[in-house]
């Protein structure tokens, strides 16, 4: 199918449309994870609309926490869960537990829904308007587990089991890769080992020998690579 130049013409003009009316504002959450220290009453999490005041850039933003992929509510409650925020302004969400039975002896992960729905502007059309919603991990922390998360990393061990890369994390704490070679071959799949557990990934064709990881910490941060022999069990 061929179009005419007039037909190309139209098409740009729309695409430029729409592009020019899309929002450029956009909610920023202070953070790419969540810590949930047991020993303290509740943490918090910094929204901010860093949006120029002169601009249209009003947002409707819905907060709350889900247990897992399957959308079930979890036992914390998120204040406020619905909010108004304008141009160069902040908010701060603050989460609190408010029950359940949860491991003591080790980390246990949620989500934090954030939702952003933008304000439609008054006599405005032709506007594309896009609802952002962000889900970030949420790791609840008993008070009291031995060693320091920051170093737990360095505990991991691997294996190859089956043609597969066995990954055994014996600390308290869930570790989250940020990338995972065997044989200078990187593993795609490589995401999150939870505590006092495994999990194995395809090995590539080649990759077996050494490996080497890097980590993502607390605060989001890149580890310092490790590396270790793969053994066969």
């Amino acid at each position: 199918m061929r179009f005419r130049p007039w037909a190309w013409h139209s098409l740009m003009g729309i695409l430029f449309l729409c592009t020019s009316q899309l929002s450029q504002a956009s909610v920023v959450i202070g953070g790419t994870r969540v810590i949930y220290d047991a020993s303290k009453k509740e943490t918090s999490v910094s929204i901010s609309n860093p949006t120029d005041a002169g601009k249209s850039g009003v947002f409707l933003v819905q907060s709350w926490v889900e247990l897992n992929d399957s959308g079930d509510r979890a036992p914390f409650i998120v204040t406020p869960p619905l909010f108004r925020i304008n141009a160069n302004q902040e908010n701060i969400l603050r989460i609190v537990r408010t029950g359940g039975t949860l491991p003591e002896d080790r980390e246990s992960v949620f989500w934090l829904n954030v939702k952003a729905i933008p304000a439609a502007d008054e006599g405005s059309q032709n506007v594309l308007q896009i609802v952002m919603k962000s889900r970030l991990k949420l790791f609840y922390r008993p008070a009291g587990l031995p060693g320091l998360p920051v170093e737990a990393y360095k505990q991991l061990s691997f294996s190859l089991n089956n043609g597969r890369l066995k990954v055994l994390n014996p600390t308290p704490y869930y570790i989250t890769f940020y990338r995972l070679t065997a044989g200078g071959k990187e593993i795609k799949e490589a995401n999150l080992v939870p505590p006092k557990g495994s999990v194995s990934y395809p090995l590539p064709q080649g990759g077996d020998g050494k490996v080497v990881w890097r980590t993502i910490n607390d605060y989001g941060g890149i580890s310092d690579p490790e590396t270790a022999q793969l053994s066969t069990k």
